[in-house]
């Protein structure tokens, strides 16, 4: 068997796998974070051994000795958090997340270097790992200098697991220090904001071995000492791995909290304009294009929680029926955002509020607001030249068939619902750990699954879709003109 260990923002999920992929069994333990200042998004990392802890043993007492029968392990997790630590790998403080935005102004100024877009690819958003040392640096001098090494998410729960200071292509593609095309650190983008090779783990291709299970661990779960921990990947490649979305044109829609766009690539062809991410996907000679936006599912869960209801019962009185979009228009802006605006002072809010204005309304226009957020990155997409044809959906948000309706006909595309159970990033870390264990074909492996319900664009709704969408964009730009 095989073990996917995903660290996301809000929960660690467990998956464990046979040799046919078949999932054997999954677990998951929630988190969550703190936001002490506006702008500011933490995680202390003990919360992720907890967490990590909470399903080992939860699998343990549903496995039992077959515990013994895993052979590889894969790591999937959050993108970009700066987790800090000292020379005796102690945790100097919480770990910044993705979705903080407190580096805004350092990662303006990296940007302005020309060298960070030319050698990463990239622009450098404020969400990235460089800016967040360069901030520490210039407001914390005294803790900067005590940092001996830098881990993304996952692979502080790697250090935990093997003792490995080890990260692989993907993840670090999102730290604005890889030189994505040659898939290695740039000693030039470290020396940049005030960092150098040493502060950084080796790096390993996702489907390579990273190191073995440490004794202690493996005799307490009941593992065998050493099993194989591959290097795994970061959240969305993992998905992408767990989906089969690893050939060039294959697609997937993430709505999770945050909402992804993925394609496969098998060339490197950044567009860094476009604020189209370019990174290094979890297989050797393979990168992705993503459109990334800040708040997906998680717009919708914001507005339950002022509505007072669940968020499947905000769309449950929606109905089955897909319709126009709502009179109301929702920019989905809590965070600010990534693609294509690259801007983290924009702020959300609801146009076109009137007396006659119900909660029907304001939910449907939550949801096509976050599915004209997605078109603006379809188009950044397409700009980069690349053209999916169909896209799987996964998170959260896709278990509502009408959300996937609503997002079909904005985008004008198919969007497939997976089989239950099917894909995810903690399958795709699975994935990656069987291919590390066995030294298998990732050709084999890495297979699309099959598909629940296609959800095709209604014509008879797309001249409705494009005025609303003209309408949105129209109100993004009076509210929150583009900078000059």
């Amino acid at each position: 068997m095989y073990l996917g260990l995903d660290l996301g923002t809000s929960a660690l999920k467990a998956v464990v796998i046979d040799e046919d992929q078949h999932v054997i069994a999954s677990r998951d333990a929630a988190m969550t974070s703190s936001h002490p200042r506006p702008g500011w998004s933490e995680q202390p990392p003990a919360d992720w051994i907890a967490a990590a802890e909470a399903v080992m043993e939860a699998l343990r007492a549903e496995l039992g000795a077959r515990m013994a029968d895993i052979a590889g392990i894969g790591l999937s997790g959050q993108m970009h958090g700066a987790t800090l630590l000292a020379a005796d790998d102690r945790v100097l403080a919480p770990c910044i997340l993705w979705n903080d935005t407190r580096s805004a102004e350092q990662a303006a100024r990296l940007d302005a270097d020309p060298d960070f877009r030319a050698i990463s690819g990239n622009i450098v958003f404020p969400g990235f790992t460089a800016p967040k040392l360069v901030w520490l640096k210039e407001t914390d001098p005294a803790l900067f200098a005590r940092v001996a090494r830098v881990l993304l998410p996952k692979d502080y729960l790697r250090l935990w697991l093997t003792g490995e200071h080890v990260s692989e292509m993907s993840d670090a593609a999102g730290t604005a220090w890889l030189d994505t095309g040659a898939r290695d650190w740039s000693d030039r983008l470290l020396a940049a904001s005030g960092m150098d090779r040493a502060q950084m783990p080796a790096l390993v291709e996702g489907t390579a071995p990273s190191g073995g299970l440490r004794t202690e661990l493996a005799a307490r779960w009941g593992m065998r000492p050493g099993t194989v921990v591959a290097g795994g990947a970061g959240d969305n490649a993992a998905s992408g791995v767990g989906l089969g979305t690893v050939a060039p044109g294959d697609g997937f829609v993430s709505l999770g909290t945050s909402g992804v766009l993925f394609a496969a690539c098998d060339a490197y062809t950044p567009r860094p304009e476009t604020a189209v991410h370019s990174f290094c996907h979890a297989l050797p000679g393979r990168w992705h294009q993503m459109g990334v936006m800040l708040s997906a599912a998680s717009a919708l869960a914001w507005f339950a929680g002022i509505a007072g209801a669940t968020p499947a019962r905000l769309i449950a009185d929606l109905g089955e029926q897909v319709g126009p979009p709502s009179p109301v228009t929702f920019l989905p802006y809590l965070s600010g955002e990534r693609t294509p605006h690259n801007d983290p002072g924009l702020r959300a809010g609801f146009h076109g509020v009137s007396a006659g204005t119900t909660r029907e309304d304001m939910t449907r226009a939550v949801l096509d607001g976050v599915a004209f957020a997605l078109k603006d990155n379809l188009d950044a997409l397409q700009a980069a030249g690349t053209r999916p044809a169909r896209l799987l959906a996964v998170g959260g948000g896709a278990r509502s068939d009408l959300w996937l309706s609503i997002i079909a006909g904005v985008l004008g595309l198919a969007v497939d619902r997976p089989a239950a159970g099917a894909g995810g990033a903690a399958f795709g870390a699975a994935r990656l750990g069987l291919i590390a264990a066995e030294r298998a074909d990732p050709a084999t492996i890495c297979t699309p699954p099959p598909v629940a319900r296609r959800f095709e664009p209604d014509p008879g709704l797309s001249g409705a879709c494009a005025a609303a969408q003209a309408r949105f964009q129209r109100l993004r730009e009076t509210t929150h003109p583009t900078p000059t």
